[in-house]
């Protein structure tokens, strides 16, 4: 429950004016609680006192506002935008926890509707094998029923069989040592969480691929599922990620942006 330190609130208001859904008010010169709270941790952030917390959170992992090194420079911001690409082949180097924990960060303070917060991470580095082999083994069963299945999950299987056995490539993991998943009811809040993972993950040398594939076929797939232990919720998004074992020398071309000014 949201709780507020009486002898440093000096009652200015900034928290309430600024409460999204309107339920805090002053009573006494004093900020209280009169109503539903999200737990959106706006009133913390405001507060010019530090006189509110949610005790519920660590109050450890906030952080104070400092202006020096906070905000980043517009045209670095878009340049990084611009460069990055979706990596598809990886070098074999395993990934550092301390980096895929801070990719799991930025994902975990993205905004969420209604500060649901609702989405689970799951990241299969140290076991990889497994999940490719539970989903690889499932390829190959669907594959032989054959014309019992439907003809574009057809297709594309034999394509992911044929890519495989022809020429050696696996079209689902890409070499990539790590997959993460992003489990979720809402698939903007998994997309939101997902586009600043990428960032985060390229601004330490990383590089990541979206894979609707691994998506699909994980998600058609209960013993993965289970594996993976997403619960009730569906599997939004899935990111190969790695070090890249490529390098690029330009951006690349973009249609023009199709905007209306108005």
């Amino acid at each position: 429950m949201l709780t507020f330190d009486n002898d440093k609130c000096v009652g200015c208001g900034q928290c309430v004016e600024d409460c999204v859904i309107n339920s805090l008010k002053l009573a006494e010169r004093k900020a209280v609680l009169d109503g539903k709270c999200i737990r959106c941790g706006h009133c913390v952030a405001i507060c010019p006192e530090g006189a509110v917390s949610l005790p519920e959170y660590d109050m450890r992992d906030v952080e104070e506002f400092r202006e020096t090194g906070f905000r980043l420079e517009a045209a670095t911001l878009l340049r990084a935008i611009k460069f990055r690409r979706s990596i598809r082949r990886f070098a074999e180097r395993k990934i550092e926890r301390e980096k895929l924990d801070s990719i799991i960060q930025a994902g975990r303070y993205t905004a969420t509707g209604s500060n649901a917060q609702g989405c689970k991470f799951i990241v299969v580095q140290d076991e990889l094998a497994v999940l490719k082999e539970m989903i690889w083994r499932r390829v190959e069963e669907d594959l032989s029923r054959g014309p019992n299945l439907a003809p574009e999950l057809l297709k594309n299987l034999k394509f992911f069989i044929k890519m495989r056995d022809t020429f050696g490539i696996d079209y689902l993991f890409r070499n990539a040592p790590a997959v993460l998943y992003i489990a979720a009811d809402s698939a903007v809040d998994a997309g939101l969480a997902a586009q600043n993972m990428e960032l985060m993950a390229v601004a330490q040398g990383l590089g990541v691929m979206f894979n609707g594939y691994v998506v699909w076929l994980s998600s058609l797939n209960e013993k993965v599922l289970d594996w993976l232990g997403t619960g009730k919720k569906p599997i939004a998004a899935s990111m190969l990620i790695g070090y890249p074992d490529v390098r690029y020398q330009r951006t690349a071309p973009r249609k023009p942006a199709d905007v209306d000014w108005r």
